[in-house]
């Protein structure tokens, strides 16, 4: 659940993204998972979900958590933080599913962006699909 004032945009990055709304000074949680509100899957369960809400697009919408195994879909609009190398952000092992917390000083109408591979245990079958020309140079190095 995300814990700081936040708005939707349009991203340079893709599609919708997720914006800070206020000012989120470096080393504030931004989001932790909250039993309840948070929804939690194991393998069994996410696809017999899928299957009773014949959810097309789910699959952008949630990842399976590195710390657990399970499929984790957010309760609010933290499922629209954008995928970059070089993110405002550090997704960490506290907690029960992780925190994401701000990794600098972000600022009103800056992007909140996430390197997804600290958290989702299948980012390396998508990654390809996320990279720019520029993050491709930068993972080549």
């Amino acid at each position: 659940m995300l814990i700081v004032k936040t708005r939707l945009g349009l991203s340079k990055i893709s599609g919708i993204g997720l914006y800070a709304d206020s000012f989120i000074p470096k080393g504030t949680v931004i989001w932790r998972f909250i039993p309840k509100l948070d929804l939690k899957f194991n393998e069994k369960e996410y696809q017999a979900f899928k299957l009773k809400h014949d959810c097309e697009r789910i699959d952008n919408y949630i990842y399976k958590s590195r710390i657990s195994g399970c499929y984790i879909l957010c309760s609010d609009d933290a499922r629209f933080i954008n995928h970059s190398y070089e993110p405002n952000t550090i997704d960490t092992m506290d907690d029960i599913e992780g925190l994401t917390i701000a990794s600098k000083d972000i600022y009103p109408g800056e992007e909140i962006t996430s390197d997804y591979q600290l958290f989702d245990a299948e980012f390396n079958s998508y990654k390809h699909l996320l990279m720019s020309e520029e993050e491709e140079k930068l993972t080549s190095r």
